[in-house]
């Protein structure tokens, strides 16, 4: 293993300087739960009767001796979404293997798993973010009961993932593993796929044909395969040490996806307070294993949502990370790999070329990752540098190659896509926002043209679509941050302003609000701080403002300009974006929320007087 690079070092010491205090009321709050022994044990005969009553006879005997352990489940399965489909299948898997060795699993509670995919431009769209809130509350609560001495978190897209981390590290005294549910097999190619959005977007084909494409693309149980939120999510488990390794990109409905439910499920219980090896997830999650966390996504060209949703997470284990530390790491970590939408591969072949064994190997070796943490199987990551594999009906796994299957979409640290990562935080007098610059071909990296401020995403597809578009412009769509309406994604927008940019003119967009996970080709400074409604910068900007984007310096402003401040923000009726689709239900949550930087949370976590 190499010696450490002295970024990392620096960043991650700085971060452990920063969370000190609220680490430290953390990690005693954790410890103390751990050391009170198994729950089951200190509840009342009432109370345990309570949570064995609709068991078997068998396992009602278990918990009642209470000699094996317990795993609760908590999962995100639904039937409407292809990536949670799979997850109904895994409770009876791990309720068997674990009945077999003496102990028990219950589903402990379900969370909503809500699609971006299915709400992108509809009015749902405004509960996203917040959904993460209510999914982290909603694992609490399935792990109240204090009966459980593991649990299992069954979920895989851009929300819940995040929310299953926020709440079960409420829980960190418990070890707690993830399991995915695996990606869909390939279907058409995402470039084909962007092709026909495109030609939709220009009125040359008919939405049938659209949906034909898009049926095509997203047609099985199984996560989307292009590497947005949802992909992003299961790398950074895995380099975080949450998965059994290799979990991450292995497809839904195969017998080693089967195979690795079981052997998760068996690991969970191997890892109990109860047995010889006790890790707990206090211990997998610190300063290091977050600090790998942003490493990954740099290195791969994940996505921009985990500017938000990772901040969200290290809070709930007292760690205090901010854009500054993922813009740092940006300038030492290379781009590694090439998956839709920085490429034309998805995660399928990105697998198949080495994948994120290729990837940990790759980054251990370059002293760019902390390779001595613990993990759910033990101390350090060797481990996720392995590939499962099905020997007869027995999981195994084998050594990672060495070389890249696939030069075009995975590459060593010593040959690049990109000497930088491929996250970019912006700063100016517009304030602070963040960039997929991976996506963006080098081309449309440095754009300077006049705003065009828009009320809604609609109102940028009505202009475009009665061709007021047909110039060099940088598109401000304000007021779409977490206070104003829940940072709604804003995803529709990248098929006519890809238009455009392919016509030749220079195009951008700028908004508090946020882009899918699979953002790209056109640049786009999003998440601004302060928002709109914070009365941020961006609220003020007018029809004609030059503004400057430019991802490779890191600048975002409004050229030739000192009056901004003094400037009055532009009227905005925000009745429309606050009712129906239950959005009403969420006024609180708009009412509480924080900075996009803070993890746009609406709880205090991180506060050393809230641990």
């Amino acid at each position: 293993m190499a010696q450490l690079n002295e970024t990392l070092t620096s960043v991650t010491e700085r971060i452990r300087e920063r969370s000190r205090k609220t680490r430290d009321a953390y990690m005693h709050q954790m410890r103390a739960a751990a050391t009170e022994g198994p729950h089951r044990s200190s509840v009342s005969c009432g109370n345990l009767a309570h949570a064995a009553a609709a068991c078997n006879t068998a396992d009602k005997k278990a918990l009642a001796k209470g000699g094996g352990p317990n795993i609760g489940i908590v999962t995100s399965y639904n039937d409407m979404l292809s990536a949670h489909q799979p997850l109904g299948a895994y409770p009876d898997i791990i309720k068997r293997v674990l009945s077999e060795i003496g102990s028990t699993a219950q589903i402990a509670g379900g969370v909503p798993a809500m699609c971006d995919g299915v709400t992108q431009g509809q009015p749902g769209m405004d509960l996203s973010l917040f959904s993460r809130d209510v999914i982290a509350m909603a694992t609490a609560v399935s792990l109240s009961h204090n009966v459980f001495d593991g649990a299992l978190m069954l979920g895989v897209c851009d929300k819940i993932v995040p929310g299953l981390f926020i709440g079960a590290a409420r829980f960190g005294h418990l070890p707690i593993l993830f399991l995915p549910a695996g990606p869909m097999t390939s279907g058409i190619t995402n470039d084909e796929k962007a092709r026909v959005r495109q030609q939709y977007a220009k009125g040359e084909i008919s939405r049938d044909e659209l949906l034909a494409a898009e049926s095509a693309s997203y047609h099985s149980p199984g996560t989307c395969t292009f590497y947005g939120t949802a992909n992003s999510n299961q790398m950074m488990m895995e380099v975080m040490g949450l998965h059994l390794p290799g979990s991450a990109f292995v497809n839904a409905g195969t017998k080693l996806r089967e195979a690795i439910v079981e052997q998760t499920a068996l690991r969970a219980a191997t890892t109990t307070a109860l047995g010889a090896e006790f890790i707990p997830f206090y211990e997998v999650i610190d300063e290091r294993s977050i600090v790998n966390a942003i490493i990954g996504l740099h290195a791969t060209g994940g996505s921009t949502n985990h500017l938000i949703h990772l901040v969200a997470m290290a809070r709930a284990a007292g760690i205090i990370i901010n854009w500054d530390d993922f813009s740092e790491l940006s300038s030492v970590v290379p781009l590694l790999a090439k998956v839709y939408p920085n490429g034309a591969a998805d995660v399928n072949q990105f697998h198949e070329a080495g994948g994120l064994s290729y990837v940990i190997g790759e980054l251990i070796d370059a002293g760019l990752l902390h390779g001595d943490v613990m993990t759910v199987m033990g101390a350090g990551l060797t481990p996720y540098t392995k590939i499962p594999e099905l020997v007869g009906e027995t999981i195994s796994w084998r050594g990672a190659a060495t070389e890249t299957g696939n030069s075009e979409i995975l590459r060593p640290v010593k040959d690049p896509f990109s000497a930088t990562g491929g996250l970019q935080v912006l700063d100016g007098n517009i304030g602070r926002a963040v960039i997929k610059v991976s996506a963006v071909k080098p081309a449309h990296r440095m754009i300077e043209a006049p705003a065009i401020v828009f009320s809604s995403q609609q109102d940028v597809i009505d202009r475009f679509k009665a061709g007021k578009l047909n110039r060099d412009f940088v598109a401000v769509v304000p007021f779409q941050g977490p206070k104003a309406n829940g940072m709604p994604e804003l995803h529709k927008l990248t098929p006519p302003l890809g238009v455009l940019q392919d016509k030749g003119f220079k195009v951008a967009l700028v908004t508090d609000g946020r882009m899918s996970g699979a953002s790209g080709k056109v640049p786009a400074a999003i998440h601004v701080m302060p928002e709109a409604l914070n009365n941020g910068v961006i609220g003020k900007i007018a029809d004609g403002d030059i503004i400057r984007l430019d991802a490779e310096q890191g600048i975002l402003e409004i050229v030739g300009s000192d009056d901004f401040e003094s400037r009055q923000s532009i009227t905005h009726d925000l009745r429309g974006d606050r009712n129906g689709s239950g959005r009403e239900l969420f006024s609180g949550f708009r009412s509480l929320v924080g900075g996009a930087e803070e993890g746009a949370m609406a709880f205090g976590l991180g506060d050393e007087d809230d641990n």
